[in-house]
């Protein structure tokens, strides 16, 4: 009986850290990069710029031609380091496979920070 309890108490922790921390550890990031709320962004960047920025510390990934800072999510991302595994490149495969559940799909915006360049 203890077990259950136990476990129990362990998958609320788990399912409440996924729907809490990321969510709070990314409100109001990257709006300022947003011109006027109607979606477009103000900045544009090369490849070569976002290649620069491929560590934990700082990690950039391109998704369908958006540039997005989620350096403060890399700790918090649930499936660890997978993150790390395109930072600094196009994250766009990736991020569309099944392992991502549709929450991520409203969280990604608030780490846009701009477009990448052609």
């Amino acid at each position: 009986m203890e077990i259950i309890i136990l476990i129990s108490l362990v998958v609320l922790l788990v399912l409440g850290a996924l729907f809490v921390i990321p969510r709070s550890i990314s409100k109001g990031k990257g709006k300022e990069a947003h011109s006027g709320g109607n979606g477009t962004t103000s900045r544009s960047y090369s490849k070569k710029d976002v290649s620069t920025h491929s560590t934990r510390k700082d990690c950039w990934i391109i998704i369908k031609d958006k540039v997005y800072d989620v350096t403060p999510y890399v700790e918090e991302h649930p499936g660890g380091d997978a993150i790390l595994n395109n930072a600094g490149a196009d994250s766009t495969e990736g991020f569309f496979g099944p392992q991502h559940g549709t929450r991520v799909f409203d969280i990604i915006d608030d780490f846009c920070i701009g477009e990448l360049k052609d």
